[in-house]
C-alpha cells in the first residue's frame, strides 16, 4: 500500500534538489535472479536511507511491495528508490528481469540517463540481457556492470568478467578485484586498480584503506595495465598513449577524469564487484554512479511536437524552461488511488499547478487519444511504495503525483497554455490471449472498473471484447504477466475464472446447393405467409456476399425481395453449422410465393433465413480459419528449431533473411493458422531461451482441415 508518511524502516526526509546537475537517473537491468532488488536494498541501507535491507520472499523490501512479487518471489514492476550520495540525488530504478515484464523495463529505460547491468557471479547472464546491451549501445546510453552475489560458494568473478567481455566487448574492464579473506573463500575486500590500494570491509562500512600485500601486487599490476590501456584508448588527449607506452607514470587523477568522461559518453564500461550481503563494494559503486554517470544536463531529451504533430524546438533540461514531463508509469492503489511516476524533462513541476495531460498514439492498445487540463495537487518523492511530499520537482528529476483523473503510462504533462506531446516509447505487442469470465453480474461491474485501471497503467496489456466469440480477452506478454494481472483483479475484489480462448472462424459453402424456405403461420386471426427458393454457390476467397434477384412473373412481390436478402444476411451473421459468420457466398432468389393479405416483411425475412439453412443441410458447408503472417526474430542458432516448429503448426515458411537491426539474428517469415498461435508467445520463449520475438498480422481465411472442422463443429453450439 502506498503511504503518505514514513514507512517502517525509512529514515530521514525526502531528498530535494533544485539543480539538474545534482541528479543521476540510473536503471538497474539484468536477468531475473541476478540480484538487482537485493542490491538496491543494500545501497539504500548502506547509505542510511533505510534502516535495513528487506527480503522479497518475506515481502519486506522497499521496491517489491506488490503482493504478486511476493508470490512469484521476483520483481514484477518498476520501482524508484532515490538516495543522496556526496550531495547528489541518485534515482535508482529497479526493473524486473523476467521477460514477461518488459513493459516495466522499457519504462525504466525511458526514465533513466544511464544503465547499470547487474550480472551474477554465480549464474552469468541470459541472452535477453545481451540483447538489451545492444539496444543501449544503439542509443549510446552510458553503461556500467556490477558483478553481484560474490558471497555465494560458486561465485566466480573472473569468469563473470570474461563472459561480459565476450558478450559486451573489450571495453568492459574491472576497476577493482575481489580480495579473499583469511579463510581463503569469502570476499573480504577490494583491490583498487587505479589507486593500487586495498579496501578492507572485514570491519564493515566504511572500509579500511591500506597498501596491498606483496602477494596481491602481480594480479593488481596485470589488471591495472589492461585497465589503463583501455582508459587511455578513449582519452581525448592523443599524446597520453605514447607517454604511457614510453614508460611515463600517468597520474591517477588524469586517469579518473578520462575514465569518467569515457563512461559518460557511453564508450567505456567499468565493472565493480559488489556483495549486497556483506557490503563489499557498495560505497565504490555509489562513488562510480555519482562521478562517472551523466547528469540529465548531458543526456539527449526526447523530441516534442504540438498536439497536432507540428514540430517544436528541442527541449533543454532547464528548470526555468517550459514544463514538459512524461508519465513513466501509472498504478492504482486501493487506498491512495491513481499514482503516477513522472520524469520531468523541462521546467519545474509544483504542487497545485494546472497542467495539460495529453495521451496520443496507443489507441490500438486500449488507450484512446485524450487531452485534459488537471490540477496536480501534491508532489511526492517516491521510495518504493512510500510517498514523501516535496515542494518541487525540477527538470531532470523524478517524482510521483496522485489522483490524476486521466494520466496514463506514456502521457505527456505540459503547460496548459502551450500543450506539447512526447511520442510514446516503443512497446512490444502482447501476444498471449487469456479469456476471463466474471462469476456474477456484480463481478462484471467490478471487473470493468478494475480492468480500465490496469490497462491505463500497463501499455503491454491489451483488452479485447470479441463480438463474434463474445469473450473478454486480455492480451498479455506471457504466463507470468497474466498471473500478475489476474492476481491484481482478484485483489480488487473481483471473482473471475478463465476459459479456453476461442478463435473467430468463418463458415462458407464448398459446393452449390438449393434451399427452400416456407414460413406459414396462423395465430389469432392474423397470418404470416412467405415462401422462397434460393440457389447458393460459393465465391472465391475474399469475394464477400452477393444477392441476385432472378424471380420471374412476380412470384415474390418486388417490395419483399429486400426482405429475403435481409433474412439471408441475418442468418449468415448467425452462422449455419458452428455459429460463425458465413462469407464468400452468392445467393440467388429464383422463386417463391406470397399471400395478398398474410405476407409481410418479417415473414419473408424468416423464409429467407430458413431457405439458407435448408441449403446448408443439403450442401457441404465448411469452416474457414484465420491465417496470420508472422515474422519471427531469433538468434541464428535457433532458426532450424523455429522453422521445424512452424511446420509442425501447419505453417508455411515463406523465407528467411538477416535481421537488418541486429547482427547474428534472423527474421523468419511464415503463414500460420491463428489457432496454432494461441500459446506461441510462451512456446517461442521456451524454444529460444527468451530471445525470440514475433509479430503477427492477419492475412486471410483458409479452409480448416476436415478433421479439425468436424471436431470444432462438435464442440460448438450455434447461436440461435
Amino acid at each position: 500500500m502506498a503511504q503518505k508518511s514514513h514507512e517502517k524502516g525509512v529514515t530521514g526526509g525526502a531528498p530535494v534538489v533544485t539543480e539538474p546537475g545534482r541528479v543521476r537517473n540510473v536503471v538497474l537491468v539484468g536477468h531475473s535472479g541476478a540480484g538487482k532488488t537485493t542490491l538496491v536494498e543494500a545501497l539504500l541501507a548502506a547509505n542510511g536511507t533505510i534502516s535495513r535491507a528487506g527480503s522479497v520472499t518475506e515481502g519486506t523490501t522497499v521496491c517489491d511491495h506488490d503482493p504478486a512479487a511476493v508470490r512469484q518471489q521476483r520483481s514484477v514492476s518498476l520501482a524508484c528508490a532515490p538516495l543522496v550520495h556526496r550531495d547528489v540525488k541518485v534515482n535508482l530504478l529497479d526493473t524486473p528481469g523476467y521477460g514477461d515484464f518488459v513493459g516495466e523495463l522499457r519504462a525504466g529505460l525511458r526514465a533513466a540517463d544511464a544503465a547499470l547491468f547487474v550480472v551474477s557471479a554465480v549464474d552469468g547472464m541470459d541472452a535477453a540481457t545481451a540483447a538489451l546491451w545492444e539496444e543501449c549501445a544503439a542509443v549510446d546510453m552510458p553503461r556500467a556492470v556490477a558483478v553481484s552475489r560474490l558471497d555465494h560458494p560458486r561465485a566466480d568473478f573472473d569468469e563473470a568478467v570474461a563472459l561480459c567481455q565476450r558478450v559486451f566487448g573489450d571495453n568492459v574492464l574491472p576497476l577493482y578485484l575481489p580480495m579473499l579473506g583469511d579463510d581463503g573463500e569469502s570476499v573480504a575486500g577490494l583491490m583498487g586498480l587505479i589507486t593500487r590500494r586495498v579496501f578492507d570491509y572485514s570491519g564493515g562500512l566504511p572500509p579500511a584503506v591500506r597498501e596491498p600485500d606483496p602477494e596481491h601486487l602481480p594480479a593488481i599490476q596485470e589488471a591495472r595495465d589492461e585497465l589503463i590501456e583501455g582508459i587511455i584508448a578513449e582519452s581525448e588527449d592523443e599524446t597520453l598513449m605514447d607517454r604511457y607506452l614510453g614508460g611515463e607514470q600517468i597520474d591517477s587523477e588524469v586517469l579518473i577524469a578520462d575514465l569518467e568522461t569515457a563512461v559518460a559518453r557511453g564508450h567505456f564500461y567499468p565493472v565493480v564487484p559488489v556483495c549486497a550481503e556483506t557490503g563489499v563494494g557498495l560505497d565504490a559503486l555509489l562513488d562510480g554512479l555519482v562521478a562517472a554517470f551523466p547528469s540529465p544536463l548531458e543526456h539527449d531529451l526526447p523530441a516534442v511536437t504540438g498536439l497536432d504533430g507540428s514540430p517544436r524546438p528541442p527541449l533543454t533540461c532547464d528548470p526555468d524552461g517550459p514544463l514538459v514531463a512524461e508519465v513513466v508509469k501509472t498504478t492504482v492503489d486501493r487506498h491512495v488511488g491513481r499514482v503516477s511516476l513522472v520524469r520531468v524533462f523541462s521546467g519545474t513541476l509544483r504542487p497545485d499547478q494546472v497542467v495539460h495531460v495529453s495521451g496520443h498514439g496507443l489507441a490500438e492498445r486500449g488507450h484512446p487519444d485524450h487531452d485534459a487540463d488537471e490540477r496536480v495537487g501534491h508532489v511526492y518523492s517516491p521510495l518504493g511504495a512510500t510517498l514523501r511530499e516535496v515542494p518541487v520537482c525540477v527538470a531532470g528529476d523524478l517524482c510521483a503525483i496522485t489522483k490524476s483523473g486521466s494520466a496514463e503510462t506514456g502521457d505527456t504533462m505540459s503547460a496548459k497554455d502551450d500543450p506539447l506531446l512526447i511520442a510514446p516509447w516503443e512497446m512490444p505487442e502482447p501476444l498471449l490471449p487469456v479469456a476471463i469470465v466474471a462469476r456474477s453480474r456484480a463481478d462484471e461491474d467490478a471487473l470493468a472498473r478494475n480492468l480500465s485501471r490496469l490497462v491505463a497503467g500497463d501499455p503491454t496489456l491489451r483488452l479485447e471484447r470479441n463480438p463474434e466469440t463474445h469473450q473478454l480477452v486480455l492480451w498479455c506478454m506471457g504466463e507470468a504477466h497474466a498471473d500478475v494481472v489476474l492476481d491484481r483483479l482478484r485483489g480488487g475484489g473481483v471473482e473471475l475464472d478463465t476459459e479456453p480462448v476461442r478463435v473467430s472462424l468463418r463458415e462458407t459453402f464448398t459446393t452449390a446447393s438449393r434451399g427452400h424456405g416456407r414460413h406459414v403461420k396462423q395465430s389469432g386471426g392474423h397470418g404470416q405467409y412467405a415462401v422462397c427458393d434460393l440457389e447458393v454457390e460459393p465465391l472465391p476467397r475474399g469475394a464477400g456476399f452477393e444477392f441476385v434477384d432472378r424471380v420471374v412473373g412476380g412470384a415474390v412481390p418486388h417490395n419483399y425481395i429486400p426482405s429475403v436478402e435481409k433474412g439471408v444476411r441475418a442468418q449468415m451473421e448467425r452462422g449455419l453449422v458452428a455459429g460463425f459468420p458465413v462469407v464468400d457466398l452468392r445467393v440467388t432468389l429464383v422463386d417463391g410465393k406470397a399471400h395478398s393479405v398474410d405476407s409481410s416483411d418479417a415473414a419473408f425475412q424468416t423464409a429467407g433465413a430458413l431457405a439458407l439453412r435448408d441449403a446448408a443441410e443439403k450442401g457441404r458447408p465448411t469452416l474457414l480459419e484465420p491465417v496470420d503472417e508472422i515474422v519471427v526474430r531469433v538468434p541464428d542458432s535457433s532458426v532450424g528449431a523455429v522453422m521445424g516448429d512452424l511446420s509442425g503448426r501447419r505453417g508455411r515458411v515463406l523465407g528467411t533473411e538477416p535481421d537488418p537491426d541486429a547482427e547474428g539474428r534472423t527474421l523468419v517469415r511464415a503463414e500460420v493458422p491463428a489457432t496454432e498461435l494461441l500459446r506461441y508467445a510462451v512456446e517461442l520463449r521456451a524454444m529460444t531461451a527468451g530471445t525470440g520475438t514475433f509479430r503477427r498480422e492477419f492475412a486471410r481465411h483458409d479452409p480448416m482441415p476436415p478433421h479439425l472442422a468436424d471436431q470444432t463443429v462438435k464442440e460448438s453450439t450455434p447461436r440461435p
